[in-house]
C-alpha cells in the first residue's frame, strides 16, 4: 500500500523560502515517480514538478521552474521541494502524489495522494 505523508507547509512573506518534505512508503525505485500537485482556493490544481526515483529527470510547471527544486533521498525514502523566492499567488494546498510524469503535460492523472500540506505566501 503507498502512502504519502507531506510536512513543512507554512506561512512565509513574498520572496521567502520554504521546504516541503514527502514521506513515502510502499513505493519502490522504478514503480513510480512522485511528484507535487498544488489547489488554490476557487482553481483547478496544477501540475507543479515530478521526480523519478530511480535517475536524475525532472520536471518542473512553467509557473515554478527556477523557483522550485524538486529532490529525493531514496535511503529516507522522502521527496522534497525547496520552494525560493515565492509569491503570494503560489498560495495553495500541496500534495505529494503519484504517478506522475517527466515530460507530458499537462499531467493530471495521480491515483494516491497525501493530506497534503498548506503554503500561504502573504505579500
Amino acid at each position: 500500500e503507498v502512502k504519502l505523508v507531506e510536512s513543512g507547509g507554512g506561512l512565509v512573506q513574498a520572496g521567502g523560502s520554504l521546504r516541503l518534505s514527502c514521506a513515502y512508503t510502499g513505493v519502490t525505485a522504478g514503480d513510480y515517480n512522485i511528484g507535487w500537485f498544488r489547489r488554490a482556493p476557487g482553481k483547478e490544481r496544477e501540475a507543479v514538478t515530478c521526480i523519478s526515483l530511480d535517475d536524475d529527470k525532472t520536471y518542473y510547471s512553467t509557473s515554478v521552474k527556477g523557483r522550485f527544486t524538486i529532490s529525493r533521498d531514496n535511503a529516507k525514502n522522502t521527496v522534497y521541494l525547496q520552494m525560493n523566492s515565492l509569491k503570494p499567488e503560489d498560495t495553495a494546498v500541496y500534495y505529494c502524489a503519484v504517478p506522475c510524469s517527466t515530460w507530458y503535460e499537462p499531467w493530471d492523472e495521480y491515483d494516491i495522494w497525501g493530506q497534503g500540506t498548506q503554503v500561504t505566501v502573504s505579500s
